[in-house]
């Protein structure tokens, strides 16, 4: 039997990732995970370089997902009344187009991984009569060109996909962020469904204008000249957090959907990064870095982004500098597991990286779509080097964990050349955090703390606070100073600022260093060994602190090794007349 109340109000989170589809129930008063339900998606890359998703499961999984969710609560005795609010969290940059009247997709969903575009963005880069307006476009939409932003996913559709073509011709075509397809599905569909996103997908499209959070008239414009997409396709920009509609189908019909927020966003609300000078990184697919810069919108730096997070209408917006690395992170280790079968499983890599101190020299920049944040390389592709005869499978293993670190540091210290906010501790989450040694060797590599929370799925819980927040709502006080019932683990760099004696180590040379009462009694020679003890400690500490930088050169050499690679073919034929 079913009680209500029984965890107070909760709010359910729709989470629409690249690999998975979920829906979890959170309680508002704790934020604690009651239950959930999780379907895999696949992925389809029908060409190299391409990247699709089937829309039509990506919105039946959802379904499923709530209706078994609720399944769960009753088992659990608990009352699916008490679901007040859902928010919706997802996969940024995916574009879908669809039919407005029949409901159906035009295409497969082109996911955010997709580089099908890269010569488009090859030609507008080489342009030089174009860079202007690649400047102009970035000092407005926060973004490089890049084939990871939706505007030129949406050009291919246009060009490419006759149905596309006669949709829009005949006025009955919509696009759409993943977001923006779930909620025109959950509210209605072709019969009334909303077509809405929120500032933090819409910032992702190369289209809205970061200043004034809306679909900007002169990228539009030059959209409409160049990459030619109506504006009135696009969806209606909202907060990310108020009340937009309610669900029409589903055992929630009548829920209102309350909270929207790109899956990186939510990550950075779900750590409580609301702060100037806070940032989390999130390690799934690929590694992602938020930054929260308060109401300071951060240009100065070419090699990051920019987009907004607005909790509600009446709260000033959020600025997050987000660095995308090079598409590693999880893919990675994947690749090693599933295209040079390293090993049969996930956890077996682990075992292969954690037999070794540290790569052998071996290092691994896995830019298999190229370098995005902060080199913006389209041109590079994944390279092994440093290889030599005492090579192992666990070396390889360990350069790829070690890769992931590396990016990290690659973002952050671009990201310290701005100034401003200088980091002490870097907030984490996402699949891979469950890796205490990745998590120890990005401390290590950062000479900084790294701490994990152990409500490992921020994301989803992210998109339940700004749900639970909305007015109307307001079962969930994401503002609260008051962070004392978050648990964390903290990893501590191995290494101390050089020159230093911790307390810690005073103390344990003591404790830990058994000394006869004898040498005790003669303070002369007590001295002199706490002098040595201490030379010796100070050489340790300079030689790890040389070994950190030096192995991070290193990885910077390898970084520029992996560039050039994808070349236009204007390229390659002014190679072979010069070689002719």
């Amino acid at each position: 039997m079913s009680t209500r109340g029984k965890h107070g109000p909760l709010i359910g989170a729709l989470d629409q990732g690249t690999s998975s589809s979920r829906f979890l129930v959170f309680a508002a008063e704790s934020g604690e995970l009651l239950t959930f339900h999780q379907i895999e998606i696949p992925r389809h890359c029908p060409k190299e370089g391409w990247v699709e998703q089937d829309a039509k499961l990506l919105f039946s999984a959802i379904v499923t997902c709530i209706d078994k969710t609720v399944d769960n609560l009753r088992k659990l005795g608990v009352d699916p009344e008490d679901i007040k609010a859902v928010g919706i969290t997802n996969q940024r940059e995916t574009i879908i187009a669809w039919d407005k009247l029949s409901g159906e997709p035009l295409y497969n969903a082109i996911v955010w991984l997709d580089t099908r575009t890269a010569s488009e963005v090859d030609e507008i880069l080489s342009n030089p009569n174009r860079k202007t307006e690649t400047e102009r476009i970035r000092n407005l939409c926060g973004l490089p060109i890049s084939t990871y932003f939706s505007a030129l996913k949406m050009k291919w559709l246009l060009e490419n996909i006759p149905a596309v073509k006669s949709a829009v011709e005949e006025k009955r075509c919509l696009f759409g962020t993943v977001d923006s397809w779930l909620i025109w599905n959950l509210t209605g569909g072709k019969s009334g469904g909303l077509h809405v996103t929120d500032v933090t997908n819409a910032s992702r499209t190369m289209l809205m204008n970061i200043h004034t959070l809306e679909w900007d008239s002169y990228l539009c414009e030059w959209v409409a000249f160049y990459f030619r997409i109506p504006p009135s396709l696009l969806p209606t920009i909202r907060s990310s957090s108020e009340i937009y509609g309610n669900l029409a189908l589903t055992s929630l019909k009548g829920v209102p959907i309350s909270g929207i927020l790109g899956d990186q966003q939510a990550a950075l609300v779900g750590q409580m990064c609301l702060k100037p000078g806070q940032a989390k990184c999130t390690y799934g697919t690929g590694c992602f870095l938020l930054f929260n810069t308060g109401r300071q919108v951060g240009l100065n730096n070419p090699s990051s982004t920019d987009s907004n997070v607005i909790i509600r209408e009446t709260k000033p917006p959020r600025n997050v500098r987000p660095g995308r690395f090079c598409g590693s992170g999880g893919a990675a280790i994947r690749w090693l597991r599933d295209n040079l079968s390293l090993a049969s499983s996930y956890e077996e890599i682990d075992e292969m990286a954690a037999n070794v101190r540290d790569s052998g020299g071996v290092y691994f920049v896995p830019a298999f779509s190229g370098l995005f944040a902060p080199h913006w390389r389209p041109d590079a592709r994944g390279i092994i080097c440093g290889l030599t005869e005492h090579s192992s499978k666990s070396h390889i293993a360990r350069a790829a964990y070690e890769a992931v670190s590396f990016q990290v540091r690659d973002v952050l210290e671009a990201m310290n050349q701005e100034g401003g906010f200088p980091l002490t501790k870097l907030q984490v989450d996402g699949g891979m955090t469950n890796n205490n040694g990745l998590m120890q060797l990005q401390a290590d590599i950062l000479g900084i703390e790294t701490v994990r929370p152990s409500m490992a799925e921020t994301t989803a819980l992210g998109a339940a606070m700004a749900a639970g927040c909305a007015e109307g709502i307001e079962v969930w006080d994401i503002f609260t100073e008051d962070t004392s019932n978050i648990i964390c683990d903290v990893f501590k760099p191995k290494t101390e600022p050089k020159g230093r004696m911790t307390r810690e180590l005073s103390e344990n040379l003591f404790t830990n260093n058994p000394i006869s009462l004898n040498v005790a009694a003669n303070v002369g020679i007590l001295a002199v060994n706490i002098v040595l003890f201490r030379v010796s400690y100070c050489k340790d500490r300079s030689r790890s602190i040389s070994e950190r930088d030096e192995r991070y050169w290193k990885w910077k050499e390898a970084v520029k090794r992996s560039c050039g690679w994808e070349v236009h073919p204007d390229q390659i034929k002014a190679s072979g007349d010069n070689l002719s």
